[in-house]
C-alpha cells in the first residue's frame, strides 16, 4: 500500500455507518485501497445489497478522499463478493461495539 493509500484508509475512518455507529474501515466494508498517480480506487461493500445507507456511504467515502492533498480523482467500486458478515468487523470495531 502506498502512503496515499494509507492516508485514504485513515480518511475513511472518519466515515461512519449511521446504523452501526462505527466507521466503515472497522466495520469491514473496505475491501481494498489502491493509489497510483493521484488516482485512489476503493473497493468496498455494504452490509447488504439493499443497504439504505449505501449511496450515502459511497458518497461520503469519495468526499473524504477527495479532500486529501495529492488526490486527482477517486474511483469507488462496489462489490458484494465476498458478502459482508459480522465476522468482517475488525477487533477494534468489536471493542467499540462492546463485543
Amino acid at each position: 500500500m502506498t502512503d496515499l493509500a494509507d492516508q485514504a484508509r485513515d480518511a475513511l475512518r472518519q466515515v461512519l455507518d449511521p446504523e452501526a455507529g462505527l466507521n466503515i474501515v472497522d466495520l469491514g466494508l473496505i475491501y481494498g485501497i489502491e493509489a497510483r498517480d493521484g488516482v485512489v480506487t476503493v473497493t468496498m461493500t455494504f452490509t447488504s445489497p439493499g443497504c439504505p445507507a449505501g449511496d450515502m456511504l459511497a458518497d461520503a467515502a469519495r468526499q473524504a478522499i477527495e479532500a486529501m492533498p495529492g488526490v486527482r480523482s477517486v474511483v469507488i467500486e462496489i462489490t458484494f463478493e465476498p458478502a459482508w458478515t459480522p465476522e468482517s468487523i475488525s477487533p477494534d470495531g468489536r471493542a467499540l461495539l462492546g463485543s
